[in-house]
């Protein structure tokens, strides 16, 4: 099922309330469960098993955050810096043509991908019932996002693009290019900015993380979106046909 006009325009939005249902998770208060962090539950699985300790455990799981946020960041960045990231927040769907350059070349949809893992890292944070909604809530909005896209794309660009969609992978990147590469040049510095919220997650697991207090991270991770609403209001604005 695509997602509707209305739930594109907003889908910045809408994936902020679910993220902060995930953290909140009010169900929690209702049926009177427990609101320890997934971080602590994952950590003490292999420790209780006797794998490994609970302290080292404690450190693979958030080495595991810290790779999440970065490969994220990576992912969003580097498809920003093609795509642009005046196009990546523009509340209308854009298709001027087919990009096929940088991560587009090997899977069609980098910045979805990028969000999915970034929620792998944020999920650590939250309640296990808030972790498993938002995990689940974030794929399934953000396949509806993708078929609402693809489709436009198609009805739009016609041939090519179904043509690019028949050797590129939708969601899991191939290990080579798979279409050649087209002339579009990359904006690095305002693929950055444009995504310095999830440079901010990153930071955040990162340094505050060996601190092993969750409630530090999810405030770095609320100071990042603060920071990245400000940096945002004065990027430039492409001005579209």
């Amino acid at each position: 099922m695509k997602a509707s006009t209305f739930e594109f325009r907003f889908r910045f939005f809408i994936l902020a309330v679910i993220y902060l249902l995930g953290f909140v998770a009010p169900w929690n208060y209702w049926l009177h469960l427990d609101s320890i962090r997934t971080w602590q539950i994952v950590a003490a699985w292999p420790a209780r098993s006797g794998w490994i300790s609970f302290s080292d455990a404690t450190i693979v799981v958030l080495l595991f955050g810290v790779v999440c946020a970065l490969t994220g960041a990576f992912l969003r960045t580097w498809g920003a810096a093609y795509l642009g990231s005046s196009i990546v927040h523009d509340r209308a769907m854009h298709g001027e043509g087919v990009l096929a350059a940088g991560p587009y070349r090997y899977v069609r949809n980098p910045l979805y991908l990028g969000t999915f893992i970034h929620t792998l890292a944020l999920a650590l944070l939250m309640p296990p019932s808030g972790a498993i909604f938002c995990i689940l809530a974030i794929s399934i909005f953000q396949l509806r996002l993708i078929a609402t896209e693809e489709s436009f794309l198609s009805t739009k660009l016609g041939e090519p693009y179904r043509a690019y969609c028949a050797n590129v992978p939708r969601l899991l990147p191939a290990l080579t290019p798979r279409v050649p590469a087209s002339t579009s040049e990359p904006k690095w510095p305002l693929a950055f900015l444009g995504e310095i919220y999830m440079w901010g997650v990153v930071v955040s697991f990162a340094i505050l993380g060996w601190r092993y207090n969750s409630i530090l991270i999810i405030k770095g991770v609320l100071v990042s979106l603060g920071i990245s609403l400000i940096v945002r209001a004065f990027l430039p604005k492409r001005q579209f046909p």
